[in-house]
């Protein structure tokens, strides 16, 4: 999953260089954290948040394949 959330923030931002995922595992959650640079923040969420909601979805489908919740949390540097 961190390297899906990698790939797309990658591919969305000026400088895929500053994209930075981590992820913490705890019983029966991930937590995904997504940095980015600040000038890229809105190209990663979107108007209205329809990016950031549409990864979410992504991820959420893949959470249910293996039965797990995440949560994804977007910052900035």
């Amino acid at each position: 999953m961190v390297e899906l959330i990698e790939y797309i923030a990658k591919s969305l931002v000026d400088d895929p260089s500053s994209v930075d995922v981590a992820m913490t595992k705890n019983d029966n959650s991930i937590d995904i954290t997504l940095k980015v640079a600040s000038n890229d923040m809105g190209k990663v969420i979107g108007k209205q948040g329809r990016i950031a909601k549409a990864i979410r979805a992504i991820l959420k489908a893949v959470s249910l394949k293996e039965d797990v919740k995440v949560n994804l949390e977007i910052e900035e540097y």
